[in-house]
């Protein structure tokens, strides 16, 4: 008797090649529904439909077609149990020895803008999962397939094992068909927990009520030379069927991005995306900005940037947040890079920058689109929060000392606030006419970090700005930067002796101006 196989895809790349092979090298025979059905008739192809099959019409506007005892009951039986061999004889079913399934659009539904509740819900597959968990589930007497990618290595099994795929290949199908089941659950959970309850499992501002599960999925995008060190085996996964992110970015040019590239990309993506309104630059080094700056034009903000500090920004992570123009690409040739970001790069400026080919350059258009949560991995189990991507308001701010900040005071008190924000903790940030000056970053005392930030920005001080993710726990750090020449600080307060760092601001002639908010970044 001829071989029997199931079909019923929504993805139909490669189902036309996959069953005509299937026909012509192996003897099956096909039985089919809806769409998959009529493609595979109008390619000349024999095929049974399900309902002509299970002698059961579809019904519910198709919503009911393949959940049938012939349908599951020919992918459920073991072979090597008399009693299921004898209910497939009693019943007239016929063993199904290949499934081939994906499942209706749903993540690419609701990705769509302005999805509706009901039209995503009516791409919520039920007989498709159904027949994949079952099929998967019975993998040592069938094979199921879930991914076009499958087909060509399902043949080549097939002729490699004279039509018999052997048990181990049966098993990793049956896994991928429970990843696939598992991640588009999860896709679904996650969307109506977004669009159906009120509140929202975690915000920024810690209101929300948490959720008492979080599943976090992903397919493997690209397996990478290694992690952050060269014995360490890494891989990049996207989340999602639709690729967002820098799994949506296009790369130029270069080599291929490390893990290393990626997890300072992503810092450097953090920190552009606080600037929207003028040209900026920023530079990476090991997650944290070795140099950031504001300009008229895009080159000036760069120029400014790696003047900053031109000896870190060797082999840094350049993020901009204007398209690439032809002077700015002159300026990112004279150095070496490992990468550049940035929204948009013209034509001339490609050219530019193909003189330096191994220079890794991307378009990432949605800079500022980022997660809304961070996960971190401890021994037992992960910690979730919601994204520190809290927009800094200066109306909010609360002027605590004698003098009072004029507007360009104001503005480069903010300029200071937004970066250090993004400086690992303990973090200091130094700035002057919207340029980094110095930064202090992830020292284990707060004084620490002062006086590397201020050591680097060295004369620059004179009349600049310092801002601090954390409050300051004694009056030291104040006056350290008052003998520097610094004439204002930004800071979040909260100290039990902030009135201390206040009398010495106000003794010192410093403004200091209270945030109300901290940013430790660990």
């Amino acid at each position: 008797m001829a071989r029997l196989a199931l079909l019923s895809v929504s993805n139909k790349t490669g189902l036309i090649d996959l069953a005509r092979s299937l026909v012509e090298e192996f003897d099956f025979e096909f039985i089919s529904s809806g769409g998959t059905a009529k493609a595979l008739k109008d390619a000349g192809l024999p095929v049974t439909k399900v309902a002509d099959y299970t002698g059961s019409p579809e019904i519910l506007g198709g919503r009911v077609k393949t959940l049938h005892p012939r349908i599951h009951g020919g992918i459920l039986a073991r072979r090597d149990v008399p009693e299921d061999v004898a209910d497939l004889e009693n019943n007239q079913i016929r063993p199904i020895d290949l499934v081939v399934v994906n499942l209706y659009p749903f993540e690419e539904t609701i990705a769509k803008q302005g999805v509706t509740l009901p039209e995503a819900i009516e791409q919520i597959d039920i007989g498709g999962p159904a027949m994949l968990r079952a099929a998967s589930k019975n993998f040592a007497h069938l094979t199921i397939l879930c991914d076009p990618a499958q087909y060509e290595e399902y043949l080549q099994e097939m002729r490699r094992s004279s039509g018999e795929p052997s048990l181990d290949f049966r098993q990793r199908c049956a896994l991928k068909g429970f990843l696939h089941t598992s991640s588009y659950d999860q896709a679904i959970a996650a969307y109506l927990s977004q669009n159906l309850t009120p509140s929202v499992p975690l915000s920024a501002s810690g209101e929300g009520e948490v959720s008492q599960e979080y599943n976090l999925s992903g397919k493997l995008l690209q397996s990478l030379r290694y992690g952050e060190n060269p014995h360490q085996s890494a891989a990049w996964y996207q989340t999602g069927t639709t690729p967002t992110g820098w799994a949506a970015a296009t790369k130029l040019q270069g080599k291929e991005l490390s893990y290393n590239n990626l997890v300072d990309l992503e810092a450097a993506r953090r920190i552009i995306s606080e600037f929207t309104d003028i040209p900026a630059a920023t530079i990476i080094k090991h997650t944290n900005p070795c140099g950031v700056a504001l300009g008229n034009t895009l080159q000036q903000a760069y120029q400014k940037a790696f003047n900053a500090d031109s000896v870190s920004a060797f082999g840094g992570i350049v993020a901009l947040n204007r398209p690439i123009d032809a002077e700015t690409a002159t300026e990112l040739t004279k150095t070496f890079l490992e990468c550049v970001v940035a929204p948009g790069c013209d034509g001339e400026a490609q050219e530019i920058l193909a003189a330096k080919s191994k220079v890794r350059v991307l378009i990432l258009p949605e800079l500022s689109s980022g997660p809304k949560e961070t996960v971190k991995v401890i021994a037992g189990g992960f910690l979730l929060q919601a994204s520190d991507d809290t927009v800094a308001d200066t109306s909010k701010w609360q002027v605590v000392t004698d003098k009072k900040p004029t507007d360009d005071e104001l503005a480069e008190l903010l300029f200071a606030w937004k970066v250090c924000k993004h400086v690992k903790s303990n973090a200091i940030v130094v700035s002057g006419d919207r340029t980094t000056l110095g930064v202090g970053a992830g020292q284990m005392n707060r004084v620490g970090s002062v006086k590397i930030a201020l050591e680097q920005a060295g004369e620059k001080a004179q009349g600049a700005i310092l801002a601090s993710d954390g409050f300051f726990p004694f009056d030291d750090s104040v006056r350290t930067a008052a003998a520097a020449g610094i004439k204002a600080i930004v800071q979040p307060g909260g100290s039990l002796r902030d009135q201390d760092s206040i009398q010495a601001a106000n003794e010192l002639g410093l403004l200091m101006v209270l945030t109300g908010i901290r940013h430790f970044l660990h």
